[in-house]
């Protein structure tokens, strides 16, 4: 019964369309009241403890300095420097639009962050060039989910925390499967695409294009060149790009006011507030599991695999690509995590390779039908109906699949750069 209230419940709930911190919480209280002698005062106490992290602060940072640079000017400029350079290509819109999603996520961390900003400039100039609303819908909700595999990754962070791994170690460790996402959409897209030549957008001038966005381009390179080189931690550089962003989209831009920033500063922290119950509930959940033994039953369980690595993973896969219809990825790396690095570790396979999959996967979930958080934020900011989003997006979710694979069964595409750096 006690395994029935802990992983039934919330199942059940969850289905029910309760929030997930609702479902967590949900399953922890009936718990602790009906199969278990512990004191309900020590469930705050566990919540605020999950809290207490100072990594945790890079959320926020983060989460504004996405939304800001919405706002001020800062994606459309990058989208302009990514359309100089394959303006004039076969297919050259579409691989902008992965393009751009590739560069600004490699600001926000955030796919929902993404999806708006590019699908606000794009969707239109795509349906322009003759692209059908679908493909469009589909390409900018699928190539937004790029945004948390390329660092800063907000759900890396929660990775990280979750089990206990280096957080710049693992922002190292998705360049590569960023670009390989990235990638392989690009050459689709080009191999498939079949326009006419007068159908080609217009390539701008790229060093007309790199002048104009020169303070855009800067935002990704302080970021990640700070990180990389020791000079601050993840947690310092979402300030640093809060900052910025500000700055450039008030100062330099002047496309947005100061109270632009206050506005922004107001839906950031609503986000921020929604993420961090969670994280505190999620803390709590995975706190009960563990002193209930869970952990060890699900241990012993996958030993039944007799310690083979690739079936675990494809395990690990099927998982997470089922959960990431439900649930989204902060919520499922805080509950799994924990679970499942231990196992991981004993199988003698890399927890920072397991968390890049992890990533993945869980990005690919971003825009898997029915509940995929992109889809809502592309019926939204598009307004095109779930229906249309559905059929663009089947060919840029088999394509994920295929680039999941070979970064499950390729360590080294998540580990080259995390040996040599």
């Amino acid at each position: 019964m006690m395994f029935l209230s802990l992983v039934g419940l919330p199942v059940v709930l969850l289905f029910l369309g309760v929030p997930v911190f609702a479902a967590l919480m949900a399953a922890v209280l009936v718990t602790m009241v009906f199969f278990t002698s512990m004191p309900i005062v020590a469930l705050q106490q566990i919540m605020f403890g999950s809290l207490d992290k100072f990594s945790l602060i890079a959320i926020p940072f983060f989460i504004f300095a996405g939304e800001m640079m919405g706002v001020g000017g800062i994606s459309r400029r990058i989208i302009n420097w990514v359309l100089s350079m394959f303006g004039g290509l076969r297919g050259g819109l579409p691989v902008t639009t992965v393009g751009a999603s590739t560069c600004f996520g490699a600001i926000s961390g955030s796919s929902p962050a993404t999806v708006a900003a590019i699908g606000r400039l794009l969707y239109k100039p795509l349906l322009d060039k003759g692209y059908d609303k679908s493909f469009a819908a589909g390409l900018i909700t699928s190539s937004g989910a790029i945004a948390i595999v390329i660092p800063p990754s907000v759900a890396m962070i929660l990775y990280g925390i979750a089990a206990e791994q280096p957080i710049t170690k693992l922002f190292i460790a998705g360049i590569l499967p960023g670009l390989l996402l990235a990638t392989i959409l690009s050459a689709y897209l080009y191999v498939t695409d079949r326009s006419t030549r007068e159908n080609k957008t217009e390539r701008l001038s790229f060093l007309s294009a790199t002048k104009e966005g020169f303070w855009a381009l800067c935002a990704p390179v302080l970021v990640l060149g700070g990180i990389y080189l020791g000079v601050f931690s993840p947690t310092e550089a979402g300030g640093l790009a809060s900052v910025y962003a500000i700055i450039v989209s008030v100062l330099v831009y002047r496309e947005a006011t100061w109270r632009d920033v206050l506005l922004v500063a107001g839906s950031a922290a609503m986000l921020t507030a929604q993420v961090m119950l969670i994280i505190a509930a999620a803390g709590a959940y995975s706190w009960l599991l563990t002193v209930n033994g869970i952990p060890q039953h699900v241990t012993n369980v996958l030993s039944a695999l007799d310690e083979n690595p690739a079936a675990f993973l494809i395990l690990v896969n099927l998982l997470f690509l089922a959960v990431g219809c439900v649930l989204d990825p902060n919520s499922a790396i805080l509950v799994l995590a924990p679970l499942l690095v231990p196992v991981a570790i004993t199988m003698g396979i890399d927890p920072i390779h397991l968390g890049i999959i992890m990533t993945v996967n869980l990005s690919i979930g971003m825009f898997t039908p029915p509940f995929g958080l992109n889809i809502f934020v592309a019926q939204a900011v598009l307004n095109v109906p779930p229906t249309t989003i559905y059929k663009g997006i089947i060919p840029f979710f088999l394509l994920n699949l295929l680039a999941l694979l070979v970064i499950t069964f390729v360590p080294e595409v998540s580990l080259f750069l995390t040996h040599h750096l």
